[in-house]
């Protein structure tokens, strides 16, 4: 009978190591670290503003599926900005050179960019395309990862 019940608290202590294990690794992967790097920067004053997204509603111009952001001031032609916590997933990056400090990018009457914009995977953006897609700026991150983005000033031809 005693080594019955020992053997009963043996497999419910190897149990729970088990599963303390599972929640250790399920912690650690909702730690991955994304460094956005922005190539192209023309100005030197005003910031690099970022949002990183996990679905393709609202992206690329509002924060309905924003997951992080921030920006960044410009002090060159390129900057970094590290985001850490994010979980294993589907992401894609919009990106604005922010001249004037308002968090967003300004267009003309036409709806064409009056300030550099870009998206990770550096799609093609032009009149007849459209704006970027989430599906066309998507990648996967399930470990820590570096993205470069090329700032735009004008539409691809």
């Amino acid at each position: 009978m005693i080594k019955r019940i020992t053997l009963f608290c043996l497999f419910l202590l190897s149990n729970f190591v088990i599963l303390d294990l599972a929640t250790a690794n399920s912690n650690a992967n909702s730690n991955i670290k994304l460094t956005v790097v922005v190539d192209g920067i023309r100005h030197q004053k005003g910031q690099i503003c970022l949002r990183i997204h996990n679905d393709e509603q609202g992206f690329p111009f509002t924060d309905t599926s924003e997951v992080q952001s921030g920006c960044v001031q410009i002090q060159g032609n390129s900057i970094n900005k590290d985001f850490y916590g994010l979980k294993p997933g589907t992401y894609a990056v919009a990106v604005v050179d922010d001249q004037d400090g308002d968090y967003k990018l300004n267009r003309n009457f036409l709806g064409l960019p009056q300030e550099g914009f870009g998206v990770s995977n550096n799609p093609t953006i032009s009149i007849k395309t459209g704006v970027p897609k989430f599906q066309d700026a998507s990648f996967s991150l399930k470990k820590n990862k570096t993205i470069y983005i090329v700032i735009k000033y004008s539409l691809d031809p």
